[in-house]
């Protein structure tokens, strides 16, 4: 971003709060990671791009209970980030994405396995919310990616590029070529 004369400040909290944030975002301290990110965002001169890295999601086993924990915790942290933005919550868009999807059916252990697809979430007050962005392939049998995963409908660098053009005001052109090189053909979901 920088390279195009925009000066948006990115972080990585574990870089910014150093022990205090040691382990946060693990086990069950996202409400810690996602409460940092929000007091640094609001403060004033603050960065305007946090980036929040929640571990855990791994379900092989068990997976009824372990996720319902985990999106307990991810519900609880996003509840204190609005807390902690304040007004800021109503210019916020905040995207949760998945580093890798689940398979569609439990293994034998009530787990799933690495999958194909993943999930994103977009949530805050600058958030036109209350739909489905890009295509939903469908969970039936003929729908499924080499008969077990959820098949990928949509890039994630269109919902990225989508954001960056809504909250930051970067052209297309600008993100199709220096920020996600050679995707000038991916449209922008708008969020």
């Amino acid at each position: 971003l920088r390279e195009m004369d925009v000066q948006v400040p990115a972080i990585m909290l574990s870089d910014v709060a150093g022990e205090t944030m040691k382990g946060a975002g693990r086990g069950n301290n996202y409400h810690v990671s996602l409460s940092a990110a929000g007091r640094l965002l609001a403060a004033p001169g603050g960065p305007d791009i946090a980036v929040v890295p929640l571990g855990g999601w791994d379900t092989h086993a068990n997976q009824p209970g372990t996720l319902n924990n985990r999106l307990g915790q991810l519900d609880a942290g996003l509840a204190k980030l609005k807390t902690e933005l304040g007004s800021i919550w109503l210019k916020t868009a905040i995207v949760v994405v998945t580093e890798f999807g689940r398979t569609v059916r439990q293994n034998g252990t009530r787990g799933t396995d690495h999958g194909t697809a993943g999930a994103a979430f977009v949530l805050g007050g600058a958030v036109s919310g209350g739909k489905i962005l890009g295509d939903w392939p469908g969970l039936k049998a003929p729908d499924l990616y080499d008969g077990r995963d959820l098949r990928p409908a949509n890039d994630m660098r269109a919902l990225f590029k989508g954001v960056l053009e809504q909250q930051f005001g970067f052209a297309g052109n600008e993100l199709s070529h220096k920020v996600f090189p050679n995707t000038a053909g991916l449209t922008s979901l708008r969020i």
